[in-house]
C-alpha cells in the first residue's frame, strides 16, 4: 500500500477478503474493511513498524478486540480469529506511524515513485513461513472436516 507518498506492504493470510482499507495518519489508524462468506474467521497479519506501531489497540466492528500478537522491532504479527459472516471492519490503532522514514516532502524529489521499495529482511520472510505455514494446514484440516461430513 502506498500511504503518504511511501510504500508499505501490509501481510495478509486469511479466509476472508480485505476489500478495501484506509489510514488516517492524524489518528495514527489503519482501517482493513473484511467480506467473509465465513461465520468463523482467521488471520494472519504483518503490519510494518515503520508504517504502525508502539502499543496497538484493535476494534473489530466499534468494539475493542485483543487479538494475539507478537512484535519485533521491524514488524508486527497479529493473528485473528473471530466470527461474524459478511462485512466487518477492524481498525488498528498505533501509537507511532512512519517510525524512522522522512516525511513525504523529505523523499529524494529526483527519483521517479516506483523507485521506492519496500525492504525485506530475511528474518521478516523466515517468521512469515513459520505463521504461513500452520495457518494453510489449519485451513485444510477445516476444508477436510467440512468435506466429510457431506
Amino acid at each position: 500500500m502506498e500511504i503518504g507518498g511511501q510504500t508499505f506492504e501490509v501481510k495478509t493470510v486469511s479466509n476472508f477478503d480485505v476489500r478495501d482499507f484506509e489510514f488516517d495518519e492524524d489518528d495514527k489508524k489503519l482501517t482493513l474493511f473484511i467480506s467473509s462468506g465465513l461465520e468463523n474467521n482467521l488471520a494472519d497479519l504483518i503490519i510494518p513498524q515503520s508504517l504502525l506501531g508502539g502499543n496497538l489497540t484493535f476494534y473489530l466492528n466499534d468494539q475493542e478486540y485483543f487479538p494475539k500478537m507478537d512484535t519485533t522491532e521491524q514488524v508486527s504479527f497479529v493473528t485473528l480469529n473471530f466470527t461474524g459472516f459478511g462485512d466487518n471492519k477492524l481498525d488498528i490503532i498505533g501509537t507511532t506511524y512512519y517510525f524512522g522514514l522522512t516525511e513525504k516532502d523529505d523523499v529524494v524529489k529526483d527519483q521517479p515513485h516506483s523507485a521506492i521499495q519496500p525492504v525485506e529482511n530475511s528474518n521478516d520472510s523466515l517468521l512469515w513461513i513459520f505463521f504461513a505455514v500452520p495457518l494453510v494446514v489449519v485451513i485444510v484440516f477445516v476444508i477436510v472436516k467440512i468435506k466429510k461430513r457431506n
